[in-house]
C-alpha cells in the first residue's frame, strides 16, 4: 500500500514539475493571469456541462461534435496563451494576452448562457431578465440551434 501512495506522490510532482514551467512559459506568472485563466478552465467547464445537457434535451447529442469540442476548448485556451507571447515580442504589459482573454471568456459565457436556455434552465430567471439575456445571446443561441437541428438530421439519415 506504501507503495502505491509514494508511486501517486511521484506522479502528482512530476506532473506539476513539468505543467507549472509550461503555464508560466504560455501565460505568464502573475496571479492576474492565473485568476484570469482559472476564470476560463471555470466557465468552459459550465459551457460543457450546459451543452451537454441542452443537447441530450433536444436529442442532438452526438460524440462526434463532442469529441470536436475538445479540439476547440484547446484552441480557444491557446489563444491566451499566443496573446502573451506576442506581449513577449512586443514588451507590452499582458496587453494582448487580456484582450484575447476578455474575448475568449465573453464568447464562452454567452455560449454557455445559450446552452443553459437551450437546456431550459431559463425559468429559473424572472422574465425581464431572460428577456435581457436572451436578447445578448440571440445569435448565438440561433446558431446552437440550427446545429442542433442539423445533428439531429444528420443523426437520423445515418
Amino acid at each position: 500500500m506504501e507503495h502505491v501512495y509514494n508511486t501517486q506522490k511521484f506522479i502528482a510532482a512530476l506532473f506539476g514539475a513539468i505543467l507549472a514551467p509550461v503555464f508560466k512559459f504560455f501565460y505568464g506568472d502573475t496571479e492576474m493571469v492565473f485568476y484570469i485563466v482559472m476564470a476560463l478552465f471555470f466557465f468552459i467547464g459550465l459551457d460543457w456541462i450546459t451543452g451537454t445537457r441542452a443537447s441530450k434535451k433536444d436529442n442532438s447529442y452526438a460524440s462526434k461534435y463532442g469529441l470536436d469540442g475538445v479540439f476547440r476548448t484547446f484552441f480557444i485556451l491557446l489563444l491566451p496563451a499566443g496573446g502573451h507571447l506576442l506581449d513577449k515580442v512586443f514588451g507590452s504589459p499582458d496587453i494582448i494576452f487580456g484582450l484575447l482573454s476578455f474575448g475568449v471568456l465573453y464568447h464562452v459565457i454567452q455560449s454557455m448562457t445559450a446552452n443553459a436556455i437551450r437546456a431550459g434552465w431559463g425559468n429559473w430567471f424572472p422574465d425581464w431578465i431572460l428577456s435581457k439575456i436572451t436578447d445578448w445571446v440571440k445569435s448565438e443561441l440561433e446558431s446552437k440551434l440550427a446545429r442542433s437541428e442539423q445533428r439531429k438530421s444528420t443523426k437520423s439519415d445515418e
